[in-house]
């Protein structure tokens, strides 16, 4: 896969609502970089980005909508189905839609470093050079901090102020 992105669908669960009819919610795994990160999908969500994607490229096949949706074996092929309709697009398209990656969580697309159009390093213009050789190293889907639960009442200031420094600059502290 030239992407360097792999998706599977290994499970899904029930989900009961009060508010609406139970639904299905699919489990999308997404391996990139060596990095896997899951994201959780109904099979709405699957459609509506099915129809944007349509209008600029072409789509694979999409599992029915038709479908009793509390069959766990229709249940399975659908599983089955929007697996396979991610993998294709991914296959499929050299350039991947913007509204493909942010369905999938993708905030940088990994950059293959193109440094072998170069036959030796001294024909390369080194500027060029390493404004390719670098890379995101770190991608962070969560905060990574998470403050650390103080025994006794008082906050931590010190974290707490230096987190603040680094993401809420613009936010008055409490």
């Amino acid at each position: 896969m030239h992407h360097m992105i792999e998706v599977a669908i290994p499970s899904f669960r029930y989900e009961e609502s009060d508010l609406e009819r139970g639904y299905t919610v699919f489990k999308v795994e997404v391996l990139m970089s060596g990095r896997k990160h899951i994201v959780e999908k109904r099979y709405s969500e699957f459609h509506a980005l099915h129809k944007k994607l349509k209008k600029s490229i072409k789509t694979p096949e999409m599992p029915s909508k038709h479908v009793r949706n509390w069959v766990p074996k229709v249940l399975e092929q659908r599983r089955h189905g929007l697996e396979a309709y991610l993998q294709a697009i991914l296959n499929e398209n050299e350039e991947l839609p913007k509204i493909f990656l942010d369905f999938l969580n993708i905030r940088h697309l990994p950059a293959l470093p193109k440094v072998e159009s170069c036959s030796s390093i001294d024909d390369c213009d080194y500027e060029e050079f390493s404004k390719l050789s670098h890379q995101p190293v770190l991608l962070f889907l969560r905060d990574p901090f998470i403050l650390p639960t103080a025994t006794d009442d008082s906050p931590n200031v010190v974290i707490e102020g230096v987190l603040h420094g680094i993401y809420y600059p613009y936010l008055q502290l409490r």
